[in-house]
């Protein structure tokens, strides 16, 4: 058994020792060519973390917009069922107005409470009508042209009657308003 010495060594004599070895013996690689390794092995381990970084930010960023879409925009087909509820209403009320209203009364009133209070639901849950009137200029994004008729004393393109209004769910088109459009050239 060999003899070990009591002191230990200092990190010099350890250094030197370490220069004396012979680090390119047949079989190993080099010092610098396992350094070179390892620095390539970090650089992907780090590349594969910065991505994987990137991703989960992604996938939170998307979830968070779909929540808020959700949000928005989840109860469109409910919102596109009542319209029609609202069309009767107003169609009822429309009625009502050109009839006697005096024999009717507390009918008339009761509708026109009903329909003040869908329009309340519609604005809380950000339903917006769109109302255009006669003489308005037709923008396709928010009117649907019902037909064209020669009207005259009126411009190619203007609103010349309103069949439906239309109605928006925040930034969305729920229903366009049904328009009649004039198609009075220009003399």
């Amino acid at each position: 058994m060999a003899e070990q010495s009591a002191e230990p060594k200092s990190l010099d004599e350890l250094a030197a020792e370490g220069d004396e070895m012979d680090v390119t013996t047949p079989g190993t690689e080099s010092g610098a060519d396992e350094l070179d390794a390892l620095r390539t092995e970090r650089d992907d381990y780090k590349d594969r973390f910065m991505r994987a970084l990137a991703d989960a930010e992604n996938s939170r960023k998307r979830a968070e917009r779909d929540r808020r879409e959700a949000e928005n925009y989840g109860g469109s087909r409910l919102a596109r069922d009542l319209l029609p509820i609202y069309d009767n209403l107003s169609r009822a009320i429309q009625v009502a107005a050109e009839g006697d209203k005096e024999t009717n009364a507390a009918l008339v009133e009761g509708v026109e409470l009903t329909m003040r209070e869908l329009l309340n639901v519609f604005k809380k849950h950000g339903i917006e009508q769109i109302a255009p009137k006669v003489g308005d200029k037709f923008d396709p994004q928010i009117h649907q042209a019902m037909f064209e008729a020669p009207v005259p004393g009126t411009k190619a393109g203007d609103i010349i009657q309103v069949a439906a209004e239309g109605f928006m769910l925040h930034d969305r088109l729920l229903r366009p308003a049904q328009v009649g459009v004039s198609s009075t050239p220009a003399s």
